[in-house]
């Protein structure tokens, strides 16, 4: 077991966070129920939340090209060449669909090996993967897209086999898909786009995109990739490097609060139980002058506080990725919190659990 890693700026055990192992080279990807799963380079991980041990158990693996099995090897390799998982959506089925570079990959029960099924052609891979309790599954386009051509929402109905158009942004509309999330509540899509002005949305959308409203647009705090539902509320976090960041609550008529300051950009958000948690990276600015990633959580939605904190490591941030803390998508239903810190001081590429007491 790893020694503590970040350095906690509120007591732990006061606020309900304790710390219970740590993993090297491991990327926490999503919960399905009391099933954390996590990869290392191109292999999948498992393991079932237990009291007293986390035990881990490798259940597929993708062949990437030559290069990045090597580079994936080294740790610096693997942050230069964004190598590895970096999204995954778990079927009820049991099969599995995940995002590496230039594809998506899927996972058949009973197989040990990923397949592509589909090769991304415009930048290297989609943030998320979302997948509704009818097995339907989504991801949208993310690259540079400097000239704002249109933009594709890509859906399959057949857990990941083939993939088609199920949405297109008109060009102009916006420069790229951030996140797609399920709200269980209101069987729902939220989708959330960026990054200027009118570009930036938070959509309310059908399950199968047959409507998509918007809920917020125009601002940069509407420029959001993190965004977690509740049974009264959605919270997200905003993603600008040119304001100030903060949390915000929409309930379900639609009013919008903000409930926390961060210091920051976040991309990464998370449920556990009734608790509520956002992360923030390294993306310093005039505006932003922060070299430290952050975790922030509330128990009631209100009450927010900046709990923990890693610094960021020597390497250039343009190469070997901005500092970090990965938050893992998927229904968690047990007690852990699971955070993934990258290209910090202590703790680079490493999945630390901490038990999160009511």
């Amino acid at each position: 077991m790893a020694t503590h890693r970040a350095s906690p700026l509120e007591e732990p055990a006061a606020w309900g966070l304790e710390r219970v192992a740590a993993f090297p080279r491991m990327r926490a990807l999503a919960w399905c129920d009391d099933v954390l799963y996590a990869s290392r380079g191109y292999t999948l991980l498992r393991a079932q939340m237990k009291a007293g041990s986390v035990e881990w158990q490798p259940i597929g693996r993708y062949r990437p090209s030559w290069w990045r099995s090597l580079s994936s090897s080294i740790r610096l390799g693997s942050r230069l060449f964004r190598d590895g998982f970096h999204a995954l959506a778990v079927l009820p089925t049991g099969h599995m669909v995940a995002a590496v570079p230039g594809a998506i990959i899927r996972l058949a029960p009973g197989e040990s090996e990923f397949r592509v099924c589909h090769r991304v052609l415009r930048g290297t891979r989609p943030l998320h993967i979302a997948a509704t309790p009818s097995g339907h599954l989504l991801w949208g386009e993310y690259f540079d897209n400097p000239g704002r051509d249109e933009v594709h929402v890509y859906a399959s109905s057949d857990q990941g086999a083939t993939w088609s158009v199920a949405y297109t942004f008109a060009k102009g509309a916006i420069r790229h898909v951030h996140n797609i999330v399920y709200d269980q509540w209101e069987n729902c899509l939220w989708v959330l786009t960026g990054d200027k002005g009118a570009e930036c949305r938070i959509l309310r959308a059908a399950c199968d995109l047959s409507t998509l409203d918007v809920a917020l647009s125009g601002s940069q705090q509407a420029r959001a990739v993190a965004l977690v539902p509740t049974v009264d509320a959605l919270y997200f976090s905003s993603d600008t490097p040119l304001e100030a960041n903060h949390v915000y609550r929409l309930d379900r008529r639609m009013n919008l609060a903000e409930v926390a300051e961060l210091r920051s950009s976040s991309i990464y958000g998370c449920r556990v139980g009734e608790s509520i948690f956002f992360s923030t990276m390294v993306e310093p600015s005039v505006v932003n002058p922060v070299f430290d990633v952050g975790l922030y959580g509330s128990r009631d939605g209100d009450d927010w506080q900046r709990l923990l904190s890693w610094k960021k490591d020597r390497w250039p941030m343009g190469l070997f990725q901005y500092g970090n803390a990965f938050l893992p998508d998927g229904r968690n239903q047990t007690n852990i919190l699971a955070i993934t810190t990258v290209a910090v001081e202590e703790g680079d590429l490493e999945t630390s659990l901490w038990r999160v007491r009511p």
